[in-house]
């Protein structure tokens, strides 16, 4: 799940919008939507769009928006899992909540050309690396995750 302004800017947790009313609650002041995803399932083409979750001057716990930053991406696959030391591969990432992700690493060096199809889904250019397995690294709102040996140069 991603969080957006009206205007389909990414929302991070330093950043959400809202001011501090006492104590623990506050006051969001813009729109925020969610995306929402749907697939083949439901008999809708696959995609996301984004609902409301908060009209600005709604007044929010501070521990909601903790809870809504919480959950850490995750990574299940790395496709291919194999390429070139010159690098140039592009890898297709899945998991979840990989639409708060903002760098890919392989090992030390991080990749290129990164684009986030969806929450489950982002595409990256693998760099030059030397020949062996490295760790594939997310970076996101929620923390650093990695799949230990998810690439391999050859």
């Amino acid at each position: 799940m991603g969080l957006y302004k009206e205007d389909g800017t990414r929302i991070k947790k330093s950043t959400f919008p809202s001011t501090a009313v006492t104590d623990t609650p506050m006051r969001v002041t813009e729109d925020v939507y969610e995306t929402v995803a749907y697939g083949p399932g439901d008999g809708r083409p696959e995609g996301s769009r984004h609902h409301l979750l908060y009209q600005a001057g709604t007044i929010v716990p501070q521990s909601e928006i903790d809870r809504l930053f919480a959950p850490a991406a995750t990574v299940t696959t790395v496709t291919p899992s194999t390429g070139p030391a010159a690098g140039g591969t592009t890898v297709t990432i899945k998991g979840t909540r990989l639409d708060g992700v903002s760098a890919v690493s392989f090992g030390a060096t991080g990749g290129t050309e990164l684009k986030v199809i969806s929450a489950t889904e982002l595409r990256v250019k693998a760099p030059a690396g030397a020949a062996g397995a490295v760790n594939v690294v997310v970076a996101a709102d929620s923390g650093n995750v990695a799949k230990t040996g998810g690439f391999t140069y050859s």
